[in-house]
Formats: structure tokens, sequence, C-alpha cells
């Protein structure tokens, strides 16, 4: 019989499972603080270092994943860490950055307009949610090279791209309102779209690459020096109009596809 003090011995196993990896959840907790940062930095009208904090978050949050990968310390707490974590980056920060500086001047136009200006901020916060929920759930299901709906980092670099670039410009929030009502409603309905966005997942950064590629990649990281809020806002830009602009093609070639079955 066991002592009241003895407990049995734990297999490695177990130890794994009771255990956290520091590693790659040490990532995971610096982006959650940028992301906090961006909160306060918000509150405190410094748009410009509350949308760089959203920028840090999203670098940290790229490397936790490859971090755990590379170290062989994937585990369950640590995706359900990571999606919390991106929840406060890359949803409630952007969400409140973006009320903060353009629609929280709906209600110098009435009771009325002030209530949509907080509704837009938390329909984008709502989406974002519900973007992680979907993701989690089509882990292993779903097609890797592709996204179902804009992920939550591109969502929240378009967002904290529109305030770093006209702010930069001296543009103030309350002359941007409704641009900002439709970019924050546009960025959370893309994210819980149909619409496939590419993942880069299938690119392998360890095999050979033509000399001009890195010839491309060095300009590009000239002009990311030059002006970096107009380079990250333009990129981002970008890809969340490649969804949509990829649905229509593919639907264009399908009725093209079946009129000439028809004609046939």
């Amino acid at each position: 019989m066991l002592e009241p003090n003895d407990t049995p011995a734990l297999t490695e196993e177990e130890k794994r499972r009771r255990g956290l990896y520091i590693l790659p959840n040490l990532f995971t907790t610096a982006a959650l603080f940028a992301g906090f940062y961006s909160i306060v930095a918000s509150i405190q009208g410094r748009y410009e270092l509350a949308a760089v904090a959203v920028f840090v978050a999203m670098i940290l949050d790229s490397l936790d994943g490859r971090v755990a990968r590379m170290t062989n310390t994937q585990s369950a707490f640590g995706a359900e860490y990571d999606s919390l974590s991106d929840l406060v980056s890359f949803g409630l920060a952007p969400g409140l950055l973006m009320y903060q500086w353009a629609l929280m001047h709906f209600k110098e136009m009435g009771i009325a307009w002030g209530k949509v200006g907080w509704l837009a901020a938390f329909i984008y916060v709502a989406c974002a949610a519900l973007r992680l929920a979907r993701f989690n759930t089509m882990i292993g299901k779903a097609d890797k090279r592709f996204f179902t709906g804009l992920p939550s980092p591109a969502a929240a670099a378009l967002m904290i791209g529109t305030v770093w670039v006209f702010h930069d410009s001296e543009v103030q929030g309350r002359n941007f309102m409704f641009p900002a009502l439709l970019i924050t409603l546009t960025a959370g309905l893309l994210m819980v779209s149909n619409f496939s966005f590419y993942s880069f997942k299938d690119i392998d950064f360890r095999n050979k690459v033509p000399f001009v590629v890195g010839v491309l990649i060095i300009l590009g990281l000239s002009l990311a020096t030059i002006h970096p809020p107009i380079v990250i806002f333009t990129v981002f830009l970008i890809y969340a109009a490649s969804g949509p602009v990829m649905w229509v093609y593919r639907r264009y070639k399908r009725v093209q596809r079946r009129k000439k079955e028809e004609d046939a």
C-alpha cells in the first residue's frame, strides 16, 4: 500500500500532458502582451504606437507555430492559447483602435449614429472570434494551401494599416468616419466569408529559389523601410481583395466552360 504522502511516479507521457512547453507559449504570451499594449495605447490616443504593437503581435504570432513545429512542442493547450491571444491581438485591439480613432466620432451626429460606430467595431470583433472558432474546427479537414475566410492577422493588418497610413498623413479620424465604417465591416465580413485565400503554407523556404526572387525580396524590404505604413496597408489590401477577385474569376471561367459545353 502507498503511504498517505506517496504518489505513483508519472510516466514521461503523463508529464508531457501535464506540463507546458515554455518556448512556443513564450512567443504567444509576447504576442498577447503586444495586443494588450495596443489596447492601452489606443485608449491613450497614441494611435500610431497602437498600430505598431499589433504589427509586432503579427510577427510574434507567425513565429510561435513555427517554433513549436521546429522543436516538436506542439500541444492542444498551445493551440487554444494561441487562439485566445489572436482574439485579443487581432480582434479586440484593431477593433478598439479603429473605434477610438474614427468610429467614436459618429456620436457627434447623434445618439443613433453613435451606436452605429460601436456596433461596427463589435461586429468586427465578433467576426474575428467566429473566424478563429471555425479555423480550430477545420484543422486537419481543410486544404492547407488555402484559408476559408480572411485570416484574422490579415484583417487586423487592414485595420491598423488604415489608421497608421491616414493618421501618419495627418488625416483626422472624424473626417474619415464613413470609409472607416466600410473598412471595418468589410474586414469583419471577409473573415466569416467562404472566400478562399492562399495560405503560403506549401512554400518550403529551405528550397533554392531563382536569383531574381532574392533580388525581389531585397527590393521589397527596401520599399518597406521607406514608408512601412503604406507598404503594409497596400500588401494586405491586395491580399484581402484576392479572395473575392479569385471567386469572381472562377465563376467567370465556370460560366465560360458551360457555354462551350452547350455550344459543342
